[in-house]
């Protein structure tokens, strides 16, 4: 299944932040959705970075706690950001989180945010797939033992 595809259907509301977001707002929009990684967005959606779980744990646990509240988004984001786009395959993006160990990967075209995934989406969507594909196969094996019997 193409990604574009996946977004409609799952139709997911796209959680983001701003780079000047503080890290109680970030923790708070995490919480609040259930996400453990956002895009850091322009306006526009023009993705700059991205904040996940890992990244708020890795800053709470190596800064002073009185310095926290002076730390925004900008400071925290990792850059270097790998993505993908609609027109991939959710196994393309399977293979991307896999091959480089994390669990979200942002949806991007011509620049702009257009979706979230994570692991967990692509997992679902495969045993989706072998539930179905087996479902097909059993089907298949009864009508081939009823055309047999008559």
């Amino acid at each position: 299944m193409k990604i574009g595809e996946f977004l409609k259907r799952a139709r997911q509301q796209l959680v983001t932040c701003l780079p000047d977001s503080s890290l109680a707002a970030l923790a708070r929009l995490m919480y609040s959705h259930s996400i453990g990684a956002m895009p850091v967005c322009e306006e526009g959606n023009r993705m700059i970075g991205i904040v996940s779980e890992r990244d708020l744990v890795r800053v709470f646990a190596r800064t002073d706690w009185s310095e926290l509240q002076y730390l925004r988004a900008r400071d925290i984001m990792t850059t270097r950001v790998i993505s993908c786009g609609p027109g991939d395959t959710m196994r393309t993006a399977q293979d991307l989180m896999r091959t480089n160990h994390f669990r979200h990967l942002p949806v991007v075209q011509d620049g702009r945010v257009q979706g979230m995934l994570s692991l967990r989406d692509t997992l679902a969507l495969r045993l989706q797939e072998s539930e179905d594909e087996m479902k097909f196969l059993r089907d298949a094996v009864v009508a081939a033992r009823q055309h047999e019997r008559r």
